[in-house]
């Protein structure tokens, strides 16, 4: 069997002219960055200066993107945290509401109670002296203002709480005031009429 050797000597000619045609491009692409490298006047070459630049590019990016995001980060942060005050200051402000229309309520039930029971004794006063009689109308009537100032006072409480969102509103100023403060007065002074009306019939 006879051995093709033109075509053999062929091929062997074809793959020793691509091995030369790749090492020719490797030394021409070697000696094109070399030059690039090496600057006539000693500085660095103009592949390290565009590579330099463009590294200064991509950090100067990176940079401003992570300032930016950091400061979006810091208003949401600021953002939240003023909603979250806000949220504690309602919750407080509606927490005082709650207490001095509870006070209030309880004045009111404490007063319509007084004022109940001591109609159970104006049995005992209708032939009694004239001044017990007065005393006692005087006492239910303490009795009935302080009712009258309770229920205005929570009704001026229920009114601020529906505000609380305004701002500068302070606890303070979901108290009942002069009104609320005088409720326990007058149930006092009433029933201490009212007793001396009994001591005198």
């Amino acid at each position: 069997m006879a051995l093709p050797w033109l075509s053999l000597i062929d091929t062997l000619v074809d793959v020793a002219g691509v091995a030369i045609k790749r090492r020719s491009q490797r030394t021409a692409k070697t000696l094109d960055v070399a030059a690039l490298r090496e600057a006539p006047d000693g500085s660095l070459g103009r592949l390290e200066t565009r590579l330099a630049g463009v590294m200064v590019a991509a950090l100067k990016e990176a940079f401003d993107r992570d300032a930016s995001r950091l400061e979006l980060e810091r208003e949401q942060l600021e953002g939240e945290r003023e909603r979250a005050e806000r949220l504690l200051k309602m919750e407080l402000l509606r927490q005082a509401g709650d207490r001095e229309l509870g006070r209030l309520r309880l004045m009111a039930g404490l007063a319509a109670g007084s004022w109940i029971g001591t109609l159970l004794f104006s049995a005992r006063f209708t032939g009694g002296p004239i001044g017990a009689r007065i005393m006692l109308g005087g006492g239910w009537l303490l009795l009935l203002a302080a009712l009258a100032l309770s229920f205005a006072a929570q009704a001026g409480v229920s009114r601020r709480l529906a505000t609380l969102d305004a701002p500068g509103l302070r606890p303070d100023q979901l108290s009942a005031g002069g009104a609320g403060a005088a409720v326990p007065w007058l149930i006092v002074s009433g029933l201490a009429v009212i007793g001396f009306a009994v001591l005198m019939a």
